[in-house]
């Protein structure tokens, strides 16, 4: 128990430090990303999570193989993620029926060090109806945050149908560069 409590508080003492981060980050985040799409046989594999949808239904990622996923790591109070979701969106509309996938993951649980999912919904809710995202948006949670490497936002990772990473955008991104890395992937299969 106390091992499990000593863990749990150095965790979240990590988190503090990373928010403090992310909230500098995010003000200074390089912007206008560009990424080079990785030849396939050179990709590593995306790492896999079950992470908790609105409505508490978990979602795996492998849910989604087959197509190219847009992962986006965001959260409400990040101002690059404010300035990348509407493009995200635009991307959903253009390209889903050509198979791609858009699927926001929140921080903000972790970044704003609230006691529950249910304290992180009751944030990113009404984020989500006042800016009407028509993707789906996950919480993230401790595994997904070590598995990718996430202590800046945004952060955004292409995932080819394969369940490989092509291509990550730390930092805002190149509007037009990530739309041609979708194309890219998205003729691929």
């Amino acid at each position: 128990m106390k091992t499990s409590h000593v863990r749990h508080k150095s965790m979240r003492t990590i988190l503090i430090l990373l928010f403090f981060g992310v909230t500098i980050s995010t003000v200074t985040a390089q912007r206008d990303v560009r990424a080079q799409i990785q030849p396939p046989g050179e990709r590593k594999a995306a790492p896999s999570f079950r992470l908790m949808n609105s409505a508490g239904k978990n979602v795996n990622l492998s849910d989604f193989r087959g197509k190219v996923v847009l992962l986006d790591f965001w959260a409400t109070d990040c101002g690059g993620c404010k300035l990348e979701i509407p493009w995200y969106m635009e991307f959903d509309r253009d390209y889903k029926s050509k198979g791609l996938a858009v699927v926001g993951v929140s921080m903000d649980i972790l970044y704003e060090d609230l006691k529950s999912a249910e304290e992180g919904w009751n944030k990113v809710k009404p984020f989500v109806l006042e800016h009407k995202i028509n993707y789906p948006i996950l919480m993230g949670d401790d595994d997904v945050t070590k598995a990718y490497s996430i202590n800046a936002l945004p952060a955004t990772y292409l995932i080819d149908g394969q369940g490989r990473i092509a291509a990550a955008y730390l930092g805002l991104v190149d509007k037009d560069d990530m739309e041609a890395n979708i194309k890219k992937l998205l003729a691929e299969h």
